[in-house]
């Protein structure tokens, strides 16, 4: 149990990427935190944006390996927010702390249905570059609990983790997505009563994505073949709603491939973000960036401005 939280990686990654914590708001208690890797010279990096279960830390092995490649990486844990107007107010106050005029959103489950209404919310002054969505839905009506959603906040801490703990796998999985599960769980124990029902009731409140705000943003969908919290029928919805987003279909990994699946998600990410190599949204240090690769870059973007389905 826990292999991943003893791991060389993982302590590595704690004892070199500082956590930062930010207030943006007038309420003292609204505390961001975040991991701010790479170079601080890129002005459009990544920013990852975690699950109800999850914090700042679950991305730490895209963290490790994309500022390796020469990527500008943020990971963030959210404060207390209690509906969706109220998230994309702070997270754009956030931006403007960060001096970030523009940036790529990687949103795994609820972090991605919050980057899409970020989008959504900022469409007439747009903040958000592209977004790699990923075991995402773009409606909360899925999950049958918008009745329930008000009421989160008067249930008890155990109680909330029992819900949460009820969208995990339960069958047979491999030792790598049990490792997986068993971070993110230990993880969630970390959560205090206020965050975990505040997340809880952003992702169950009666909301859904208006794609038309949003449809000049280029996607990347990223989901599972094996079992997830996602149903076939969420899965479908997203297709349909960005029908020009690349796809990148992992054949395993449940609900957290970006633990247990982590060198294919990577690839992914580096696909997606290789669309903006050598312009000024590029999210990597352009030295390291070959002039071969960048040629190659100029001649795809020139031959075609459609995105290719991966």
């Amino acid at each position: 149990m826990g292999e991943i939280k003893v791991s060389p990686d993982y302590n590595w990654f704690r004892s070199t990427v500082p956590l930062k914590k930010i207030i943006v708001d007038d309420d003292d208690s609204k505390v961001w935190s975040l991991y701010d890797a790479g170079p601080k010279s890129i002005r459009c990096p990544l920013i990852f944006l975690p699950p109800v279960s999850g914090t700042a830390d679950v991305f730490f092995q895209q963290i490790l390996a994309l500022t390796g490649w020469g990527y500008r990486v943020i990971a963030l844990q959210y404060p207390v927010y209690w509906d969706h107007l109220e998230f994309c107010d702070g997270f754009r106050k956030l931006l403007d702390h960060l001096q970030l005029d523009k940036v790529h959103l990687f949103g795994a489950s609820l972090g991605g249905f919050l980057a899409q209404k970020f989008a959504e919310y900022t469409y007439k002054s747009p903040r958000v570059q592209s977004l790699i969505l990923c075991n995402a839905f773009s409606d909360t009506s899925i999950f049958n609990q918008t009745w329930t959603a008000n009421s989160f906040w008067l249930m008890p801490a155990f109680m909330l983790k029992k819900i949460v703990l009820g969208n995990f796998a339960s069958g047979p999985v491999d030792p790598e997505m049990a490792d997986g599960i068993d971070f993110m769980v230990d993880r969630l124990e970390s959560l205090g009563q206020s965050e975990l029902a505040s997340r809880l009731t952003l992702n169950c409140q009666n909301s859904y994505v208006e794609p038309h705000k949003i449809r000049d943003i280029p996607v990347t969908i990223m989901d599972v073949f094996d079992q997830s919290a996602l149903s076939t029928e969420a899965k479908e919805e997203m297709y349909k709603l960005y029908p020009n987003a690349r796809r990148a279909h992992l054949k395993t990994g449940g609900n957290f491939p970006y633990l247990c699946r982590s060198a294919e998600v990577n690839l992914y990410i580096q696909i997606h973000l290789l669309q903006f190599h050598g312009t000024r949204y590029a999210a990597i240090d352009p030295s390291m960036v070959s002039a071969e690769e960048l040629e190659v870059q100029k001649v795809n973007l020139h031959i075609s401005s459609e995105p290719e389905e991966q």
